[in-house]
């Protein structure tokens, strides 16, 4: 059944339009194209199995595929552990004469879900009119597929990795990369390099290839406004008993302008200023924002008339969920008992993780809340007119930004370029990966070379890879691999 849908899915791709100068990425096209059906069975074999971080049994499942994977390559293999974490998956070639060494990165455990939302189950790989849809199908088993592939393909051409490669695979990165300080700590010399490329996100909406040279942090809290001691009837406790839920639009209300800058006080301060060279790179951005209202159904966008390409490299604060008593048709009359927020800020570099969730309950406690970090007991809530808990989340961390003037990020720029031709050049991308961690801990520069989709329904539901996108990152990868 499965080779039939393969079947009939090829049929229904374009061929490819055009050839690469660059020899890697041809080998590995010609290679690809004679192998279709097996490098999808054994994708699909991987996406098959359960990934959340918080499922132990299934995380190393994947973990034991993952380094299978790598060693049917030829692959040295090993698990870096810490106690409490997935396994992070290590491979490593060695290049004889090599000058230089590269550092592949990727993750293979996947957001949480709910089965439900999907219109077929995530753990259940489905092949439709030329995309895959699974959890994880692009956020981010498609590079790890794509680099094995890529790596199958040199080696039947015979054309050699001219640098020592390394590979690390995280198995806890949708979960914040609580652990990986730790493990790039504990393992640091194992893990020494010049240069870390970091195969996670999508290409750009233009469908262009893009080379990302930095990405956001991130920083998490929970919100929860409190009202009465239990639910009450809306009719007979109405205009009298204060309502959370009503406390809690106000409050984010006060957090942000109709044009959706953000009004809490110095939370912009701190940015660091692009360079010349990253200013000219934003402004030859392809301008995809109309095509991208048109195919997201927008009337309006936020900024002030600036594009998403340059609202990238600003702070960002948003409200990722909203809870208080039930809604449709399990609504009921009541004035709930309490109203609680999930907000996720994402951070440029220059200000600090630490910094901006205090600037936010600085915000808070300036609207007349007294804050707590635990459920406020009968005194508390009777003492004060207004009581917020606030819960930072645990791993969140800073932006991290590479120049785009160091020799090593020229190269990696032309060698996609022979691959996949003129690419888009992005300071940032709006996405969070722990790239500060890496600097940080191994003072090595990162590099983002995205091979996904940009309407891969990324954290959502019927989440896919298009198989375009998967094609031509093999092409890609195998050229950075040889580079």
């Amino acid at each position: 059944m499965r080779a039939a849908l393969l079947s009939i899915a090829f049929a229904a791709l374009a061929p490819f339009a055009h050839a690469q100068p660059n020899p890697a990425a041809a080998a590995a096209h010609q290679w690809r194209t004679a192998h279709e059906q097996a490098i999808l069975a054994e994708f699909m074999d991987l996406l098959a199995i359960p990934n959340l971080a918080s499922d132990g049994p299934n995380i190393r499942r994947n973990a034991a595929a993952v380094s299978a994977m790598l060693e049917k390559r030829g692959v040295k293999t090993r698990l870096l552990e810490v106690s409490g974490a997935p396994p992070v998956v290590f491979g490593e070639i060695d290049s004889p004469g090599a000058a230089r060494t590269v550092v592949f990165y990727a993750h293979y455990d996947g957001q949480p879900l709910d089965p439900k939302e999907w219109s077929t189950p995530p753990w259940q790989p489905v092949l439709r009119e030329g995309r895959i849809y699974a959890r994880s199908a692009s956020d981010d088993k498609a590079p790890i597929i794509a680099i094995a592939t890529a790596l199958d393909a040199l080696r039947a051409s015979g054309i050699p990795l001219r640098a020592n490669v390394k590979f690390v695979f995280e198995g806890e990165e949708e979960a914040g990369s609580p652990h990986l300080a730790s493990i790039l700590a504990k393992y640091k010399d194992l893990l020494a390099s010049d240069v870390w490329l970091i195969c996670d996100g999508p290409v750009h909406q233009s469908r262009r290839q893009q080379i990302v040279f930095g990405a956001r942090g991130i920083t998490s809290l929970d919100i929860t406004i409190y009202g009465p001691k239990h639910e009450l009837h809306s009719g007979h406790y109405g205009n009298w008993a204060p309502n959370p839920a009503m406390m809690l639009a106000r409050l984010l209300a006060s957090m942000k302008d109709d044009d959706g800058r953000v009004t809490i006080d110095r939370f912009y301060d701190g940015i660091e200023p692009l360079s010349e060279t990253e200013r000219r790179a934003v402004a030859e951005a392809p301008d995809v924002d109309h095509d991208l209202m048109r195919e997201l159904w927008l009337g309006r966008t936020e900024g002030s008339g600036k594009k998403l390409v340059e609202l990238l490299n600003l702070p960002s604060l948003n409200i990722r969920g909203m809870s208080a008593a039930r809604t449709g048709a399990q609504a009921s009359n009541v004035i709930p008992a309490t109203a609680t927020a999930s907000i996720d800020i994402r951070l440029v570099k220059g200000i600090d993780h630490d910094v901006a969730a205090a600037r936010v309950i600085d915000h808070i406690r300036k609207q007349g809340y007294y804050i707590v970090d635990h459920d406020p007991d009968a005194d508390t809530r009777m003492t004060h007119a207004k009581v917020a808990k606030v819960i930072v989340e645990p791993g969140g961390y800073n932006a991290a930004r590479t120049s785009m003037d160091l020799p090593i990020s020229q190269l990696v720029l032309r060698t996609a370029e022979s691959a996949r031709g003129p690419v888009v050049k992005l300071p940032t991308m709006g996405g969070s990966v722990p790239l500060y961690m890496i600097e940080e801990t191994l003072h090595t520069p990162t590099i983002t070379v995205p091979i996904a989709n940009h309407d891969n329904n990324q954290h959502s539901f019927d989440e896919n890879i298009r198989l375009e996108n998967l094609w031509d990152g093999i092409d890609l990868l195998a050229a950075l691999l040889a580079m």
